[in-house]
């Protein structure tokens, strides 16, 4: 399984009042059973904790169905042994874009137990999207009757390159009112608790290796078509980062030299050529009203013939970029994600087609394209996982 230890994330402390503090006790338990089960006087010598601290954090964990205690023998005394259940530790994972925001808790047996998403207003500055990221969890939450101490921490995907060195939203985001913001102390202030911190297409692509079909691949490319197009990258079998952790920038590959600005300065980069922004444009003109991502798709399969162009040139535009990239790191696999992934096929056969013209042979011919199985969910799950990396947990 991939290691995560490079993302960028950070604690903060905050003791406040006694309820505060037994939350940040019962953490520090949760953390130590995460590596499996033991015993209350291991608990106590493991965290500093008072033996009756332990039994009391022990006993609400009980109560809460967090945890649970059998009998066993110590040292020749008899003891508890404690261990999590299912839902004893729970990792948030969120996904913000351009329009949506979604959510999902995740068990640690890597189990989906809520998840809904919302729409955010385009424009939407950071304080919006974290209000309203804070009260989704607290919706799914509230359904789900998991409790909030059981959160073991949060995995946060921003659709746009992060810099790592500082947790700052880099300059090229979508979002751009969310630019040189710490995004990461932000989140930490307002959730108090750990919270890790990543670029959407990174998640997308440790998602694929964690809760889809590929976690026996080393060498995978995940390249998520949206407003805006990005890659993350597993190479020889963990996330790559590059210097400052900016990288997969593909959107930003220039396709057409005197092609259109991009939004990056440079001019005819795939995004001008092949992002949903784009394919929008193209075909809502003499629209009433603007299309969405979902009606290409409704239309497409509805074998409307400018839709199915647009669709093809916009593949080809993909498949020429990504014969690029293949010939440079020869992935085993690359996997299309996005909006658009219900498309199947109609999307597919024209990134081959680039794929392979653009591509060395036999590197075109051995390189396996397929399109997302986990859907839009992808980015989330992708968040949640990476949680549970970084707290030691490989799922089985």
């Amino acid at each position: 399984m991939p290691s995560t230890s490079s993302s960028t994330r950070s604690r903060t402390s905050n003791p406040g009042s006694q309820s505060a503090l037994r939350h940040l006790n019962q953490q520090r338990i949760i953390e130590c059973l995460l590596s499996g089960p033991a015993t209350q006087a291991e608990l106590a010598r493991q965290t500093g904790l008072s033996t009756a601290t332990v039994s009391n954090i022990v006993k609400i964990m009980q109560d809460s169905g967090l945890a649970s205690t059998e009998p066993t023998t110590s040292s020749g005394r008899r003891a508890l042994n404690v261990r999590l259940n299912s839902n004893g530790a729970v990792a948030v994972g969120i996904d913000f874009g351009r329009r949506h925001l979604r959510v999902v808790l995740a068990s640690l047996s890597y189990e989906i137990i809520a998840e809904d998403s919302v729409l955010l207003p385009l424009g939407h500055h950071a304080a919006e999207g974290i209000e309203a990221a804070v009260a989704l969890l607290a919706r799914l939450l509230e359904n789900s009757g998991v409790e909030r101490s059981a959160i073991v921490g949060a995995g946060v995907g921003i659709p746009g390159p992060i810099d790592r060195r500082t947790g700052t939203v880099a300059q090229g985001a979508i979002l751009p009112e969310w630019v040189g913001i710490n995004i990461l102390e932000h989140l930490e202030n307002t959730l108090q608790f750990p919270v890790f911190i990543d670029n959407d297409a990174n998640l997308g692509a440790l998602s694929e290796v964690t809760w889809g079909p590929h976690s026996g691949i080393s060498n995978l490319m995940f390249m998520k078509i949206g407003s805006g197009i990005g890659a993350g990258l597993i190479l020889n079998g963990a996330p790559y980062y590059g210097s400052v952790g900016i990288t997969g920038e593909i959107g930003h590959a220039t396709i057409h030299e005197h092609g259109l600005i991009c939004r990056c300065g440079n001019r005819g980069c795939l995004e001008t050529i092949a992002s949903t922004t784009t394919m929008i444009e193209l075909l809502s003109r003499g629209e009433k009203t603007p299309m969405t991502p979902e009606d290409i798709v409704r239309k497409a399969l509805a074998r409307d013939s400018a839709t199915l162009r647009v669709v093809d040139d916009a593949g080809l535009a993909v498949g020429r970029a990504l014969g690029n990239v293949a010939n440079l790191i020869n992935p085993e696999v690359i996997v299309v994600g996005g909006p658009l992934a219900e498309l199947g096929h109609l999307l597919l056969d024209p990134i081959r087609r680039g794929l392979i013209r653009h591509a060395v042979p036999v590197i075109g011919e051995t390189t396996t394209l397929t399109m997302s199985s986990l859907g839009d969910r992808a980015e989330a799950l992708g968040a949640a996982a990476l949680v549970f990396q970084h707290s030691g947990i490989r799922r089985s």
